[in-house]
């Protein structure tokens, strides 16, 4: 065969081979196109398997506790990417890109293995929840994922370190769950975040110093936790952070000089840790963008510069609680955006007259809401201009403190106070009536001053004090009637006066929320209001050193609370009521030097709780008890009372037999 002869029949050969093979893809394609309508007819179909897959398993592992809650929609009656809290991607449209399910009351905790199979997921949202369990780590196989929030559950465990692959992560906030363990030092490498927020978690180790790579963040906080160690320098290559927020763990040393390079700054916050050091000193011009500075609870030293006055914007200035010393200031009253000023709890002032001269520049400042002056070494005269200070005030502290002086009667300017705390100073005069002015005040305190007078009957103007505290003074006369307004009342102490007359009932009997009532070390007479016995949130009953009489009023068995009662040094009369063995809460009773008679109720021996019982010198008689406190020698005190007789002589104390 010639050569031509063969490459002819190659090419037949060739050419049918090729039509050969088309028309096997032509049967296939048509077999495929029939199975596919075949499917698309008896079956329906909703989209990308994997995801829906994905979702399910989620499902499976919250709990819906509402009826008709987020998750009742997620089922076959609706495509996946219109179930609640789902988004489909728009390029990809049968793709999960966004899981936002907050604030739904939704328990259960998330499945180990599942979320990452959400490959298209973008935003994971799930805070404000009651979700359990520990963060899964597959949620590092998200590569796409920018925003993650699950703060503001019960998550536990460890923060996984697989986190750290997803590198397009923008925000993570993990705040407020019980995650314990440390930081990873991986979190240094996601190079795109700009929030990373893990406060209020269990966290122990130190700050990573890698985060300082994380050039783009501007949020950053891990307060309230349990971290320690130093504050890495490294934080001061974060040039655009503008809020830090360090507070409440174990942090020490002092504030490294780079941080005063973060001049983005707006939050600064380092409350409550160890820190120590001249750090206001140092600042001189950094944080120019500061509105929030504190530094309170440490152990910072040194004067208040008057270059703080050079953060104009400042709104909060806390340095409570540090030792400080010196004199504050009056520059700061060019802080016109100034809200909260705390200087509690340092060494300020050297006790003497011009103390608080700078109170004066502070009443240009008409933003000012808080002030806290307490617990320092400031003395003299208080200034009058105290009542010019700004209408918008609402907390106003100057105990323990040596001011004297007087309250100005033009105190009742400061039409917002709700708290204000003058105690454990040196102020005399009387309580001005204008204070019945302040009718947003919900707690005042003057005790432990040297105030004198009647109390005023424009009290009775506070409708929702709850906390009045005017004892050890020298007040004198009744409790005003008008005290029945304040129905709000929970914490009222008179004690340690010089008051005097009845115990009014009609007042008593109003004070529906009272918690505490304090009136020993008076002169009252008269016997003790029966109605006190309607008071069923009484948890603490005070009026021993007085002069009052009568038999005790069994209703006081009613206060099923009450854990304190103490009616020594009075007239008392009568037998113990029995109603008193209802007092399950009782811990401590005192009805010492009295005039009661007959026996020791025995049902007193079933009171579980009481730890001291004080019945001596009264008139008691007859066998004690054996049960209970009575078995408790360092328990009981009934010494000075008629013969006594124990039925079992081995727990009698030394000094009745």
């Amino acid at each position: 065969m010639s050569k031509s002869t063969q490459l002819m029949e190659m090419a037949v050969f060739s050419f049918r081979l090729q039509r050969w093979f088309l028309l096997v893809s032509l049967v296939i394609s048509i077999i495929s196109s029939f199975k596919l309508e075949s499917v698309s007819c008896s079956t329906p179909t909703f989209g990308n398997e994997t995801d829906k897959h994905a979702l399910l398993v989620i499902k499976n592992h919250l709990v819906d506790v509402r009826n008709g809650g987020a998750l009742s929609s997620w089922n076959d009656s609706l495509h996946f990417c219109d179930w609640e809290g789902v988004t489909c991607g728009r390029k990809h449209k049968e793709r999960v890109t966004v899981l936002r399910l907050e604030d739904q009351s939704l328990g259960g905790s998330l499945p180990p293995i599942g979320i990452g199979n959400l490959t298209f997921l973008r935003e994971l949202l799930l805070s404000n929840n009651n979700l359990q369990g520990s963060i899964p780590s597959d949620i590092g196989l998200l590569g796409r994922l920018q925003h993650l929030n699950l703060s503001w559950n019960s998550l536990q465990g460890q923060i996984p370190a697989e986190l750290t692959n997803c590198s397009n992560l923008i925000t993570m906030d993990l705040t407020k769950n019980n995650l314990t363990g440390q930081i990873p030092f991986q979190f240094g490498h996601m190079s795109k975040l700009l929030l990373l927020r893990l406060g209020a978690n269990g966290l122990t180790g130190v700050i990573p110093f890698t985060l300082g790579n994380l050039s783009s963040l501007q949020r950053f906080s891990v307060a309230y936790n349990h971290l320690e160690g130093g504050i890495p320098h490294d934080l001061g290559r974060l040039k655009s952070l503008e809020y830090l927020r360090l507070g409440a763990n174990n942090l020490s040393g002092t504030v490294p000089p780079s941080l005063y390079n973060l001049s983005s700054v707006t939050e600064f916050i380092v409350t409550e840790n160890i820190l120590s050091g001249n750090f206001l000193s140092n600042m001189r011009f950094s944080f120019p963008q500061l509105r929030s500075l504190a530094i309170g609870g440490n152990q910072f030293s040194g004067i208040i510069p008057e270059t703080l006055s050079n953060i104009s914007g400042l709104e909060i200035l806390d340095l409570g609680g540090n030792y400080l010393t010196g004199q504050v200031p009056s520059s700061l009253g060019v802080l016109k955006d100034l809200q909260w000023l705390g200087l509690q709890y340092n060494n300020l002032g050297r006790g003497m007259s011009g103390d608080l001269n700078f109170l004066n520049s502070l009443t240009n400042i008409s933003s000012l809401k808080i002030l806290t002056l307490a617990a320092n070494n400031f003395g003299g005269v208080l200034p009058t201009s105290i009542v010019n200070l700004s209408t918008q005030l609402q907390e106003l502290y100057l105990g323990s403190n040596k001011i004297f002086g007087s309250i100005p009667e033009e105190i009742g300017n400061l039409i917002n106070l709700t708290i204000l705390n003058a105690d454990k100073s040196y102020l005399t005069g009387v309580i001005p009536t204008s204070i019945g002015k302040l009718q947003r005040l919900r707690a005042l305190k003057l005790n432990s001053n040297r105030l004198s007078g009647l109390l005023p009957s424009t009290l009775g103007n506070l409708s929702l004090l709850y906390n009045l505290n005017i004892s050890h003074n020298n007040l004198g006369g009744n409790i005003p009637t008008s005290l029945s307004y304040c129905r709000n009342m929970e914490i009222l102490d008179l004690s340690h006066n010089k008051l005097s007359g009845s115990i009014p009932q009609n007042v008593i009997d109003h004070f529906n929320q009272l918690r505490s009532l304090y009136l020993q070390q008076n002169s009252f007479t008269g016997s003790l209001p029966a109605d006190v016995g309607q008071l069923k949130n009484l948890n603490e009953l005070l009026v021993s050193g007085n002069n009052l009489t009568g038999e005790i009023s069994t209703e006081l068995g009613s206060c099923s609370v009450l854990e304190y009662l103490d009616m020594a040094r009075n007239s008392f009369q009568g037998n113990i009521p029995l109603s008193f063995s209802s007092l399950r809460g009782i811990q401590f009773l005192d009805l010492s030097c009295n005039n009661l008679s007959g026996t020791i109720p025995k049902e007193l021996e079933n009171l579980s709780g009481l730890l001291s019982l004080n019945l001596s010198f009264n008139h008691l008689e007859g066998e004690v008890p054996s049960g209970g406190v009575f078995t408790n020698v360092s328990g009981i005190s009934i010494s000075g009372n008629k013969k006594f007789w124990w039925r079992n002589p081995s727990i009698a104390p030394v000094t009745m037999l």
